[in-house]
């Protein structure tokens, strides 16, 4: 298991369009992939779920990805992030 804390810079947050791209990050990838905000924890392949989590521009999350390919998950999911998902 491999986790890192990453701060998200998009102006609006984890709103649907972003939420997709990190959906579909997460997905090619064969780890159980999850991210802990406040008191709550979701699951990153799931776009309802990180919808769910409504993160901020600001906020700080935490990935923990747990599998066979963990540390590529958790390196493409926090440059995702860092290059602003698209946006």
């Amino acid at each position: 298991m491999v986790s890192q804390k990453v701060t998200i810079k998009n102006p609006t947050g984890l709103h649907l369009r972003p939420a997709g791209v990190l959906c579909k990050e997460a997905m090619q990838f064969k780890s159980l992939i999850t991210f802990s905000f406040r008191d709550s924890t979701a699951n990153a392949k799931s776009v309802l779920s990180v919808l769910g989590a409504c993160v901020k521009c600001g906020d700080e999350i935490e990935f923990v990805c747990e599998g066979e390919d963990e540390e590529e998950a958790l390196k493409a999911l926090v440059e995702a992030i860092e290059n602003g998902l698209g946006e």
